[in-house]
């Protein structure tokens, strides 16, 4: 069901009745948010995720919600084949074997995939999983599981030392440094903007396999990060699906900010057809001020 957004989030929607197909007759795409176990907070954030991809036009949203942890998941079988994309707000129990194997074959036969935030810290023995999110956290992974991946000296470089993966310093606002400004999903898009408050996910492991790295940011060792620039933005490609892998957004103050619900929404659009018709709207960030808007207060 559309909502009717107001304020400059209205102004983002005129933009894109102006510029997308979409609106014109098109079908709008079917998206499923997977939620119901996380570490983070899934009943704050899975509303935000909603509103920003129903607030861009181009979206249907649904919400599946798995049982809580340690209950019971032979039943959770979601029929990953009627959406266009499947959105990971989940980071839980290990999902029946008949599940994984449907939403391999979704992805890997040309499903959309987008991961969100703590989606990155789920299923560390789930090898398929692994290889479709490129780079994961916590969950005991380390140097079994892959390289770091980084960015050093204007390339994207991999290293193999011992180590755990996944860490952050203390919440803060930060700069993200655009590394493929061409690319759909930031294509428009200024090529430093600051986020709003967040943690800054370091020191992800994995197979990196296929992996285009979209932006970083640099983890002050001031803020308790590494002094590297890490990955903060990337796409994968698994088999004939395409990925967005996403670390933003911690929470409702995160979700907020216009560069994280912009490249969200567009990275979600890239992932289920391969292209991007959302605008980027008039106050995406510069690397002075984060820009902040809360699309639940804007219905």
């Amino acid at each position: 069901m559309k909502k009717n957004c107001t304020g400059k989030l209205l102004l983002f929607i005129v933009v894109l009745f102006l510029t997308s197909t979409h609106l014109f007759g098109a079908d709008k795409i079917s998206a499923l948010i997977i939620d119901g176990q996380n570490n983070h907070d899934w009943k704050l954030t899975t509303p935000y995720l909603q509103a920003i991809l129903e607030c861009s036009g181009v979206f249907t949203v649904e919400v599946l919600t798995s049982p809580p942890s340690g209950e019971d998941l032979s039943a959770f079988k979601p029929d990953f084949e009627r959406f266009g994309v499947v959105v990971m707000n989940y980071n839980g129990d290990p999902w029946p074997a008949l599940t994984m194997a449907a939403f391999e074959k979704y992805v890997k036969n040309g499903g959309g995939l987008a991961i969100y935030h703590a989606a990155d810290n789920s299923f560390p023995e789930w090898e398929a999983y692994n290889r479709m999110i490129g780079l994961g956290g916590w969950g005991e992974r380390d140097e079994k599981d892959g390289p770091y991946l980084r960015w050093k000296d204007g390339k994207v470089v991999t290293d193999d030392s011992p180590g755990k993966a996944g860490s952050h310093g203390k919440r803060h606002e930060f700069i993200v440094d655009n590394r493929k400004p061409d690319h759909p999903i930031l294509k428009g898009t200024n090529p430093r903007w600051k986020h709003t408050l967040d943690e800054l996910y370091d020191s992800l492991r994995g197979p990196a396999e296929n992996i285009t790295l979209l932006a970083t940011a640099y983890s002050d060792p001031e803020t308790g990060g590494t002094g590297k620039h890490e990955p903060i933005l990337f796409t994968v490609d698994y088999g004939k699906g395409r990925v967005f892998h996403t670390v933003l957004g911690h929470d409702d103050v995160s979700c907020s900010g216009v560069g994280f619900m912009t490249t969200f929404a567009r990275g979600t659009e890239w992932a289920a057809t391969g292209e991007v018709t959302i605008p980027v709207p008039p106050d995406f960030p510069g690397d002075q001020d984060a820009a902040s808007r809360n699309p639940l207060a804007e219905k």
